[in-house]
């Protein structure tokens, strides 16, 4: 099975300009804990629920004056929408990410494939299995 057999296609999209207030809210809008982050068509970073709290909020910053480009992860892992998944279980495992934002090969954003759809999917389990354990183990 391929990525995009699986993978989530309702994508929102944030800016490194919009505020983390903005952000959050979107995210609560949607029902979703990450939010790629683009500038003029292309992907830049993701910011996380997870970001907003401990990279903003936890350091005192006011989320109305603070933006998503302050602190969103800038080093962006993505996977292409025609790539294996168990290839892509592995190596969700060996980078500790649970999430990862799907291009097509012309590197646009087309979805997110998270570690819950490769779950649903009825990917290899042992794939699964040990993606789970790498990625829950503390760096």
């Amino acid at each position: 099975m391929i990525v995009k057999e699986c993978m989530t296609k309702n994508v929102k999209l944030g800016s490194p300009t919009m505020s983390l207030t903005e952000a959050a809210k979107l995210m609560k809008e949607g029902d979703f804990g990450i939010l790629p982050v683009s500038d003029k068509d292309r992907l830049v970073g993701m910011i996380t629920d997870r970001d907003i709290a401990v990279r903003a909020v936890s350091e005192g910053k006011d989320p109305n004056r603070s933006y998503v480009g302050e602190v969103m992860t800038k080093k962006v892992l993505y996977c292409y929408e025609d790539q294996d998944l168990n290839e892509i279980a592995k190596n969700l495992g060996a980078n500790q990410v649970r999430r990862l934002p799907v291009l097509n090969r012309q590197k646009r954003l087309v979805g997110i494939l998270s570690l819950g759809n490769i779950a649903e999917s009825g990917a290899n389990p042992k794939e699964i299995d040990d993606a789970l354990i790498h990625i829950s183990k503390r760096k």
